[in-house]
């Protein structure tokens, strides 16, 4: 991101038992006061019916963005094993779609110059085509297994690790490495990449969801995905084509990226026919989760999206005092590149946590 849903409700006994289990799991404690609904914790409410229903005994969803790009190259094999062996409830990820129609993980729609060497071992001087012009095979000449020192987001990522000679991996190629692991209950959140800014670097924003849910629909995993994105315009597309997968509408409100104030961006939407209510908007958008920026996020607007029966998944939050205000505020969950980090701080909250799962990439 900048740089959880259609789901047939479950038998009430079958819903009763996940909770049972989930209750099991938490450390013992004396029970304590119901807390009321405005409460921070009282938020939380909405967090374990939502995700009783999505990740089996779990009541807070620990994503690792782009895997756990603080730790490892983002968005790589490598990164998403590492991830997997920390142990979080949802993979976050993001898409691109080559020329010659391969789902590809990728943040940009161009390769970046910041964390892109060529064939030759060369860093790219500028940033580089964009990839709905390349073809699988010529991406897979191009490595991204460290960030250029010379780059000023090597400073803000200095702790992670290179791994040289990895390369952009198809979505296929995630949902196969997980499956490999064993982990029958990690999910997916898939970014879908499109700008109504810049529609020359990619397919639109129907086609390439189209082209994300056959990939899903492929690997079986309609029920443990979520496909978000800050173009509504290809959320509109899953919802009218696939309705089995959950929606997650991402928002920003700030001077390089604003996709709450333009029509451009809300698939025709406008916040001022909805009081100026994101999370009215969003409802109205038809998704199931909202994923704000977290600094946009307060209370108000967290009970009123609680009200309306939309879950709240904050990005990309990397401080560990701000995710324990997060997680003391109610979100259901937060995306973070440091999901190490972020289950020491859920742990210390006493939130269960998601079992490691070890594979090789």
């Amino acid at each position: 991101m900048r740089e959880l849903c259609s789901l047939r409700p479950l038998s009430r006994w079958r819903e009763r038992d996940r909770v049972r289990v989930a209750a099991a799991r938490l450390p013992h404690r004396p029970p304590s006061p119901q807390p009321s609904p405005a409460s921070g914790r009282g938020g939380l409410a909405l967090a374990v019916a939502f995700l009783t229903l999505t990740s089996p005994a779990l009541a807070f969803d620990l994503q690792g963005h782009r895997g756990a790009r603080w730790l490892l190259p983002e968005n790589t094999l490598e990164g998403f094993a590492a991830t997997l062996a920390i142990g979080v409830t949802t993979l976050e990820t993001d898409t691109a779609i080559s020329k010659d129609g391969v789902v590809v993980i990728s943040h940009d729609s161009r390769l970046n110059k910041d964390i892109t060497r060529g064939s030759d071992g060369q860093w790219l001087t500028e940033t580089g085509p964009a990839i709905i012009d390349l073809t699988w095979e010529e991406l897979k000449r191009y490595d991204v297994g460290r960030i250029n020192p010379a780059a000023r987001y090597a400073q803000t990522y200095a702790e992670q690790k290179p791994v040289d000679g990895a390369r952009l991996p198809r979505l296929s190629d995630l949902f196969d490495l997980v499956k490999r692991s064993g982990n029958t209950h990690v999910r997916f959140n898939i970014e879908i990449k499109t700008s109504p800014l810049k529609p020359a670097d990619t397919l639109a924003p129907d086609v390439h969801a189209d082209k994300v849910i056959e990939e899903i629909r492929k690997a079986g995993m309609a029920t443990r995905s979520i496909v978000q994105s800050f173009d509504w315009r290809g959320l509109k597309r899953v919802h009218e084509v696939a309705p089995e997968i959950t929606t997650a509408c991402l928002t920003a409100r700030q001077r390089w990226l604003d996709n709450v104030n333009d029509g451009q961006w809300n698939a025709g939407l406008k916040i001022a026919d909805h009081g100026g209510s994101i999370p009215r908007l969003v409802k109205a958008m038809g998704c199931k989760l909202w994923t704000p920026y977290y600094r946009e996020l307060d209370a108000a607007q967290l009970k009123e999206a609680k009200e309306l029966g939309v879950g709240v998944v904050v990005w990309t939050v990397n401080s560990p005092d701000d995710m324990k205000a997060m997680i003391d505020l109610g979100v259901g969950g937060i995306i973070t590149d440091r999901p190490d980090a972020l289950r020491k701080v859920a742990a210390e909250a006493n939130l269960p946590l998601p079992a490691p799962t070890p594979v090789k990439p």
